[in-house]
């Protein structure tokens, strides 16, 4: 009976080894690999204790091998870009993370999901339940193969579970597609849901001023993030119907219960290159609340969820203070002259706002802890 002698954390390591081990859930492909997005899941799977990166896929990219198209992020996976075929990457992986753009992610998805894959997509394909509402928003934000032949997968929009794992973690664990919301819905509706759980606002008086770093654009190539354009300049875009609007409202409805949301989004474009910091404004119902109170609230809301940190009042966040972690600093402000309540998020767009919030959700779905191998301190300054 020696084993029963074995010190609590060599015991523990050895659970962890069963639990992780027994786990169906392990090999990842990661399609669109060479953009941010790609790079920053590539990156955090590369290190993390369970899943193991066996498939790359891209398009431009395809034939190369990982360490020739990103030598400043080796060593990495030992494997070559290959092409986008749903056969190879089932026969390679359990799960796919797809960084690809609007549009493209739907030609696969049906063909991925047939073969067992379970799927994360990092674009706005199923983010919406109804595929009219989709078209509507995005037919103009479409090209190249995307615009193609017309979407018949209305059944997997409305089967998508909306991936935002502090409202959704059930839902998520059990999917075989999850759509992640994009980085201004997730801050914007983390701070704007336990409001309107609570029926604190009025639901018809909500402005969420936003802004972000140039990486939020992608590593296309585009005029307005040439440092020329974007360098010592702020500039607001999308003012009038930007196409996160109508995901934002369309959440922020079911938690309202059923009640419609409409309200005022404006995206900024900030000379940084990550980060985002989303300030939500609305009239308050009871004027006489306080910040302590709503402080105590998104704490109640959110405890136990390790992404999610909620800062004291007259404490608010930093951009910095997120920079390459999953987390996201909330803060609450209350205005008694104006009957305002203001709530600020900050969060890394790259990671919680895309790639890191992706890994959290494909850990709920092995069923291990969701914040298992994500950064939540910072690199600062």
């Amino acid at each position: 009976m020696r084993w029963c002698r074995i010190p609590l954390a060599p015991a523990w390591l050895f659970l962890c080894f069963l639990i992780l081990t027994d786990s169906p859930l392990q090999r990842v492909a990661v399609i669109g690999a060479s953009g941010y997005g790609g790079m920053q899941a590539v990156r955090l799977l590369q290190h993390h204790p369970h899943f193991r990166v066996t498939f790359l896929g891209g398009a431009r990219s395809a034939g190369t091998h990982w360490q020739a198209l990103n030598p400043f992020m080796t060593p990495g996976p030992d494997l070559v870009v290959r092409e986008v075929d749903p056969e190879a990457i089932a026969a390679a992986a359990d799960a796919a993370v797809l960084s690809l753009p609007n549009g493209i992610a739907a030609t696969i998805v049906p063909a991925l999901l047939e073969r067992g894959v379970r799927v994360l997509d990092l674009s706005a394909d199923y983010r919406f339940r109804d595929l009219a509402t989709w078209q509507a928003v995005y037919t103009h934000h479409v090209g190249g193969a995307a615009a193609g032949a017309p979407r018949q997968d209305a059944a997997l929009c409305a089967e998508a579970v909306y991936g935002l794992p502090e409202w959704q973690a059930a839902a998520v664990s059990d999917a075989r597609l999850v759509a992640c919301p994009g980085c201004f819905p997730t801050a914007s509706l983390l701070g704007l849901l336990p409001l309107l759980q609570a029926q604190l606002i009025d639901t018809g008086s909500i402005v969420i001023d936003a802004k972000t770093g140039t990486s939020g654009g992608g590593r296309d190539a585009k005029e307005h993030l040439l440092l020329a354009e974007a360098g010592e300049a702020v500039a607001p875009y999308g003012v009038a119907g930007h196409r996160h609007r109508g995901e934002i409202e369309a959440q922020a409805t079911a938690v309202a219960g059923g009640q419609p949301v409409c309200l005022q989004f404006t995206p900024h474009l900030l000379p940084m290159v990550r980060g985002l910091l989303a300030t939500v404004y609305a009239r308050l119902r009871e004027p006489g609340v306080s910040a302590a109170d709503l402080t105590a609230l998104l704490r109640n809301t959110y405890a136990g969820r390790p992404c999610i940190q909620v800062l004291n009042p007259g404490i608010y966040p930093s951009t910095k203070w997120v920079r390459q972690t999953n987390r996201a600093l909330l803060s609450v402000e209350t205005d008694g002259r104006t009957g305002q309540v203001v709530v600020m998020v900050a969060i890394d767009n790259l990671l919680k706002g895309q790639a890191g919030q992706a890994i959290q959700c494909l850990n709920l779905m092995a069923g291990l802890p969701e914040d298992m191998g994500l950064p939540l301190l910072p690199f600062y300054p």
